[in-house]
């Protein structure tokens, strides 16, 4: 079974029904009939949060998250380990601190997939599988 790790723009884009949100509306529904499982760094997490806040207000972007809670995404904890995985990761590949944090979580097997409409993890295709969304 896959397990998908949405990163915040992947989810954004669903959001914001740009390019690549049916592919994450398919992902979702996937794992509601129990063919897959998702799971999302806290920190992309917090950047879906703070985005929302900032476009709709706290009142709207509370409602919008928790519409969001009830599809089963994991949300994992950024431990001291991965911390530091992330900080290696980003010496090493140049990608942004928060998103490292993302490919970390692609990195924990062979059944996770990464699911980004964010370009800069090409810097890191030969880490983890990654599906990439189409651009805008």
């Amino acid at each position: 079974m896959k397990i998908f790790v949405l990163d915040s723009s992947a989810v954004l884009r669903y959001i914001d029904d740009e390019p690549g949100a049916d592919r994450v509306e398919e992902i979702f529904k996937e794992c509601l009939h129990a063919r897959g499982k998702m799971c999302m760094s806290a920190l992309q997490w917090g950047e879906i949060a703070g985005r929302l806040r900032k476009q709709l207000g706290a009142a709207k972007a509370t409602r919008v998250l928790e519409t969001l809670v009830p599809l089963e995404v994991d949300i994992v904890a950024a431990t001291a380990e991965r911390a530091v995985q992330a900080a290696t990761l980003r010496a090493d590949r140049g990608i942004s601190y928060a998103d490292c944090f993302a490919l970390d979580l692609a990195m924990d097997s062979e059944v996770h997939v990464l699911v980004t409409a964010d370009y800069e993890f090409k810097a890191a295709a030969d880490l983890a599988s990654i599906e990439f969304l189409p651009p805008k």
